[in-house]
């Protein structure tokens, strides 16, 4: 019988421990399973920010790419603008420089016609 008391209170003991270490064991699962459930949360709010992130930046690359065209656009229109300033200011120069021209040889003639005036005044009288 004592061997039997023994016994009992050995399976008593170990039955004890053993169910105190499935109680702990179950709560570390527990607590792995919760983990891991706030990690995978954590996860999707990481993934939904990069795709915000993400979508932020090709937004703004597009918006890049578009002023960076209008901006190619503005020079092309700059440089027309120019050339055609340019064209105008050298047509009206040509115009200007004709225009001298001709003052210049009117002038010489109205020279020549009164040295040739006087020649003439001077041999008559």
């Amino acid at each position: 019988m004592l061997i039997m008391f023994y016994r009992l209170k050995h399976y008593h003991k170990y039955s004890q421990q053993f169910t105190t270490l499935f109680q702990e064991w179950d709560a570390d699962v527990q607590k792995a399973k919760a983990q891991e459930e706030r990690l995978a949360i954590l996860f999707q709010e990481q993934r939904k920010i990069f795709q915000q992130a993400r979508l932020a930046q090709i937004q703004k690359l597009k918006k890049m790419k578009t002023l960076y065209d209008e901006f190619l656009k503005s020079m092309e229109d700059l440089e027309k603008s120019h050339e055609y300033f340019l064209t105008n200011e050298e047509s009206e120069f040509k115009q200007e420089l004709a225009s001298m021209h001709k003052k210049i040889m009117l002038d010489a003639q109205q020279q020549e016609l009164a040295v040739v005036k006087k020649s003439l005044e001077s041999l008559l009288f």
